[in-house]
């Protein structure tokens, strides 16, 4: 019987909790980003590689279901595979300084460049 306001936890386990969720932090431009296969991810432009390439990206951690894996050691060993999807450039930023009764005024403008990456393989960390 259904009551308004109340959550019956019978068969209200939906299928994607029951899958095993895999994914990884990863560190690229300074920054770390958490990636799972097939996610497509913004990075600080990468300018040896072209669209196409295969890029290795250093792991920070992975966790695998329950298995989380964040030994150094064990993780030197491990790097996420991605694909070069594309190169573009960020929105634009305004900078704008002023003091006042002085007359100074500038004013730039800065557009980040960005490479768009697919994650294609995390491997399992070695048990």
């Amino acid at each position: 019987m259904f009551v308004p306001g109340r959550l019956d936890c019978g068969d209200a386990v939906p299928e994607r909790e029951s899958e095993i969720r895999v994914y990884a932090i990863v560190r690229s431009g300074g920054r770390q980003h958490k990636v799972a296969v097939g996610d497509i991810v913004e990075v600080d432009k990468i300018s040896t590689a072209k669209v196409g390439d295969t890029v290795e990206l250093s792991t920070l951690l992975v966790v695998d279901g329950d298995a989380v894996t964040s030994d150094p050691w064990v993780l030197a060993g491990i790097k996420v595979q991605a694909e070069v999807v594309d190169h573009h450039k960020g929105v634009k930023i305004d900078i704008l300084r002023y003091k006042n009764k002085t007359g100074y005024r500038r004013r730039q403008g800065h557009r980040q460049q960005y490479t768009a990456i697919k994650v294609t393989e995390i491997p399992a960390a070695a048990k």
